[in-house]
């Protein structure tokens, strides 16, 4: 009896031995991130390139230890309740957005499911955190400083264009953020003695009636505001920028790259590198509303000299001393 006793307990033993090890070898739980875009993925690229190489520097290997699951629009801001909503079946952990309009979808779709955006420019009037150190919900993420940046791109625009008396705001106004800009924009224009005109485009067939109005306002010079529908139509807006002749500078350095004449503003690759440092904490058990919003480290002034020469223009030295990136 003694001896049964004894055989009984080694035999739980075992088991006991056989679970853990069982339990051991039982594959993690790898987790789920969504990426939401309302850019075309081809413009989107640069931005979601860096985002990965964030989350690789930090050692999550796509596939691996992490799952992306890349989602775009691809410009048609109807579509982003859907994706949403897919991205909620695939239950990922967090959703990472790239825009006012993305976050907006993101936010009304969920309160439970923590929200990183990689770029906004005005997260407490567009009413995503109740402030910049405290975040307070289940949203945070950086900030663009854009509307702060309004004066710093009239000022360019000016230096380039001396005579420069009439400005074309190109902008979406159902996008919170714009509200802002043109209200910083209005208040340097008058430092500036430049009269704006602002054109709203709330749907590609807006971009070329913006234009016809701009040129018959006799602008001197475009400002041009990034949004899901502009972003997406860049050549186009690109194009009759070059049409008209006119002075353009834009939020971000990939208008230049594809043509435009200048852009002033914050590395939108820099922005979605580090929304991959929020992603890690989060995923280490950190919550958004303790985590505060960080502003922008890396600001580029972009001059395409060959776009300059196009349109008959020719930059000051003083500005293209200044310049990060100037293409010949």
């Amino acid at each position: 009896m003694k001896k049964a006793g004894v055989v009984s307990i080694l035999f739980v033993v075992a088991l006991l031995a056989v679970a853990v090890i069982a339990e051991g070898q039982q594959p993690k739980k790898v987790p789920r991130i969504g990426f939401l875009s309302n850019a075309s993925s081809a413009a989107d690229s640069v931005r979601y390139d860096a985002f990965r190489q964030g989350l690789r520097e930090l050692g999550y290997v796509g596939g691996k230890n992490i799952l992306i699951e890349y989602r775009s629009s691809e410009g048609r801001s109807d579509r982003l309740p859907a994706l949403v909503a897919e991205l909620l079946h695939l239950k990922v952990g967090i959703i990472v957005t790239t825009g006012p309009t993305v976050t907006r979808a993101a936010k009304e779709a969920t309160v439970t499911i923590p929200i990183v955006f990689a770029q906004e420019g005005d997260p407490v009037g567009s009413g995503f955190v109740a402030s910049l150190a405290r975040p307070g919900g289940s949203l945070t993420g950086l900030s663009t400083l854009g509307p702060e940046l309004s004066e710093k791109r009239l000022e360019l625009l000016k230096e380039i264009v001396p005579t420069l008396s009439r400005v074309a705001v190109i902008g979406t106004s159902t996008i919170p953020a714009h509200a802002r800009f043109l209200k910083e924009h209005e208040r340097a224009a008058g430092a500036f003695g430049v009269k704006l005109q602002f054109l709203d485009v709330l749907d590609p067939k807006d971009i070329e009636a913006a234009f016809r109005a701009a040129n018959k306002g006799r602008v001197d010079g475009l400002l041009v505001l990034s949004g899901p529908v502009l972003n997406s139509h860049r050549t186009q807006v690109l194009d009759l920028a070059m049409e008209s002749r006119l002075p353009a500078i834009y939020n971000f350095p990939e208008y230049v790259e594809a043509g435009g004449l200048m852009t002033y503003g914050v590395s939108a690759p820099d922005l979605a590198r580090r929304a991959s440092t929020y992603v890690d904490k989060i995923l280490k058990g950190r919550k958004p509303a303790d985590l505060p919003v960080q502003q922008p480290k890396k600001f580029e002034l972009a001059i395409n000299l060959k776009t300059a020469k196009q349109i008959g223009l020719t930059i000051p030295p003083n500005v293209l001393a200044r310049a990060d990136k100037v293409i010949k």
